[in-house]
């Protein structure tokens, strides 16, 4: 195999390891066995050497002083962030015996796993720590605070994570790019549809803010959170009515188009302006642009799913390709997330056969407040990894509380002691991505990639892997899913008979190319993985599950009579928690504003610039207002999830809700609504010479 690690000065492949779908390749430069420079792979067939800010400036995150250097144990109270030096001997023994007196007084369900995608590696993600759970018989977590809803409501409509290629999508002709921030979260995709954009493409941004995408686009359309199914139904109705629909496309690969067609005459456009805040006459404009225009490709964003709604919202978009037949073209289409291109055997990774009890129980990841203030059957442990839950969970300062729970054994594994680790009983200290083996594939583009070790772990970090081997060991475990090695897990991974687009694909070609595509072809024509074996406008499954069975629009539910929606979006900077406590990004992004429609600035007395306080039942924000048209009325934005910082109030995930969307489990993190009133400066916050003037 090779070896990066012995090499103390050189250029080195690698990949980015951030939950993004652009997954780009890396060349890290390394001297005197330190990573000195990131930069992008020229030779990606699809990142083609251009990174983000965000990876461009890793070097101040690996390298940052503030990484954990050993483990830590509490000395001080819960949040005091006061902790002392210990071994990794007594930090494996203080968890194995806490956790064997827990299983034996209260059973392994009174341990929970916290964890998401903060590394994107298989491993890291899902490997041996699954195996661990599972055989522990530690409650189960359903990881579906991101894509959830939306991954479900498009398999009803196409059976499968199946989309157009994004490599194809340089012949296309019209981007919609919907609910997607692209220029920050799927630059590359950006990238392609601006040399589109030479070849005559024009591009459409449909989102509840003019963001950096919404400024770059040639049209920009400002939609009210939660009504985008709506506008979807009005521009199926102008199809159907003024009859731009591919009638042999809909009859060879669609079943319910005449259900649907009779449907949809109740989302007539004035009615769907009416929802949206859309005017009738764009809606018209759109669907005609979107019928005429071809190839056309939607690019459908994570944003649109996290409402109450967000599950149907996705399935009803989805279905827009199949009326004008987009998908027999190249570069038409829809994209919500590429995946099943690369699936691996998650059976043969994860190991799920070790779990004993195939009925312990299952916490939804968003509801991870209720269950840590549940006292009928309490968490009594808990294991935080991959993830920042104080900051990144829905009702956050329920979170916290739960955290505070002076009964509550808590180890948190992470490269830096977060806002959950000041929380915890034990810390752990973690690698970065560019110290371990792992294999990653994109939800975006088709290839499937390999990290390999460019340095030696930073001070005593240990990866996922490699803690959960301890932690197996330390309580006893003698299956061989624990003494199997990375490389080992990769093979078991890879072979997947079930996934026919993942031939040729195997540990060694990896190693040889660094990545290698699926043997990924145009979805149509062919059979999809639905019920029918073809695109479901009408849907049994659904129907069968408790749902409309055809595309309609839900409103998301009014939890209060707060007069603002609340949308706290991601930012261009960080990528969720993950970068907010390092100064050069912090610098790069400035401070957190709230974005505010000039008329509902004008009402409340606030200017640009002003602190802005937002509050519902749930908590509390100071936001510098950003007036001006960027929103329309009644709605407020914020960008990031900012780390706390002494004397601010910024979390705004202490806003969100923390109910479950109506389907897969999903979270509703833009289905909030909040109050809004300009801060009034006191004379003692002012500085001196401000008083006396």
């Amino acid at each position: 195999m090779k070896s990066y690690i012995d090499q103390p000065d050189g250029i080195f492949q690698s990949v980015c390891s951030l939950d993004c779908p652009d997954q780009c390749g890396l060349l890290l430069h390394k001297k005197d066995g330190k990573i000195i420079k990131v930069e992008g792979d020229p030779s990606h067939p699809v990142t083609k050497g251009n990174i983000c800010n965000k990876v461009r400036n890793m070097t101040a995150r690996i390298n940052d002083p503030k990484r954990l250097k050993y483990p830590l144990k509490r000395v001080g109270p819960k949040g005091s962030g006061s902790f002392e030096r210990i071994s990794w001997k007594e930090a494996i023994d203080t968890i194995t015996a806490n956790w064997n007196e827990l299983i034996e007084q209260h059973g392994p369900e009174s341990i929970l796993p916290y964890s998401f995608y903060g590394n994107m590696g298989n491993l890291s993600a899902e490997g041996m720590d699954r195996r661990f759970f599972y055989r522990l018989g530690a409650s189960q977590l359903e990881r579906t605070i991101c894509n959830a809803a939306g991954t479900t409501g498009y398999k009803y409509t196409m059976g499968a994570a199946l989309g157009t290629d994004p490599e194809a999508t340089i012949h296309t002709k019209l981007f919609i790019f919907w609910g997607v921030n692209a220029v920050s979260t799927n630059m590359h995709q950006v990238a392609i549809a601006q040399q589109a954009r030479k070849n005559g493409a024009k591009i459409v941004v449909i989102d509840v803010h003019k963001n950096q995408t919404g400024r770059w686009a040639d049209w920009f359309i400002p939609v009210l959170p939660g009504t985008d199914a709506a506008l979807a139904l009005g521009i199926m109705h102008i199809l159907f009515a003024e009859s731009l629909t591919d009638e042999e496309f809909l009859k060879n690969y669609t079943v319910g188009a005449e259900d649907l067609r009779e449907h949809v005459k109740q989302y007539a456009p004035d009615s769907v302006s009416k929802i949206t805040g859309v005017p009738a006459e764009d809606i018209y404009k759109l669907a005609r642009m979107y019928a005429q225009t071809s190839p056309s490709m939607i690019r459908i964003g994570n944003g649109l799913q996290h409402h109450d709604n967000g599950g149907m919202c996705i399935r009803t978009i989805a279905c827009l390709p199949a009326l004008t037949g987009q998908w027999l073209v190249e570069g038409g289409g829809a994209m919500k997330g590429n995946s099943a291109f690369l699936a691996h055997n998650a059976a043969a990774l994860q190991r799920p056969d070790l779990l004993k009890n195939k009925n312990t129980r299952v916490i939804n990841m968003n509801a991870l407040g209720k269950a840590l203030m549940d006292e009928e059957k309490p968490v009594r442990s808990l294991f935080v990894y991959s993830s920042n839950p104080a900051v990144i969970a829905p009702n956050a300062n329920k979170v916290r509380e739960g955290l505070m729970r002076d009964d509550l054994f808590t180890v948190v594994h992470d490269l830096f002691l977060t806002e959950t680790a000041q929380y915890a009983d034990i810390v752990l200290p973690a690698t970065s991505s560019f110290e371990t083996t792992d294999f990653f594939a994109s939800y975006w583009h088709h290839y499937m990639q390999i990290q390999l070790p460019v340095t030696q772990p930073f001070e005593e970090a240990k990866s996922n892997a490699d803690v959960f081997r301890l932690l197996a060991e330390g309580m006893g475990f003698a299956e061989q899913a624990f003494k199997d090695s990375d490389e080992d897990m990769i093979r078991q991974a890879l072979d997947n008979p079930s996934n026919p687009y993942l031939e040729g694909i195997t540990y060694e070609s990896l190693l040889e190319n660094q990545f290698v595509k699926a043997k990924a072809k145009p979805i149509f024509p062919g059979k999809l993985p639905t019920p029918s074996g073809k695109i479901e406008l009408y849907s049994e499954r659904m129907l069968r599950d408790g749902y409309d069975p055809l595309p309609t629009y839900r409103e998301i539910e009014t939890d209060s009579d707060l007069p603002f929606l609340f949308i706290p979006a991601p930012n261009h900077n960080f990528l969720n928690s993950t970068f907010s406590n390092n100064d050069k990004h912090v610098s790069l992004e400035k401070e957190p504003k709230l974005h505010m429609n000039s008329d509902d600035a004008l009402k409340l007395g606030v200017q640009d610039g002003d602190m802005v306080r937002i509050w519902n039942g749930r908590g509390e924000c100071e936001l510098k207002a950003a007036v001006g048209d960027n929103v329309l009325q009644g709605v407020l934005v914020s960008q990031g999830l900012w780390a706390d910082r002494p004397g601010a109030k910024q979390l705004v995930n202490a806003l969100t809700p923390d109910r479950i969307s109506d389907m897969g489990g999903g979270a509703v993190f833009f289905s909030g609504r909040v109050q809004a009133e300009k801060v009034l400066v006191q004379m003692a916050d002012l500085p001196v010479h401000a008083q006396q003037a």
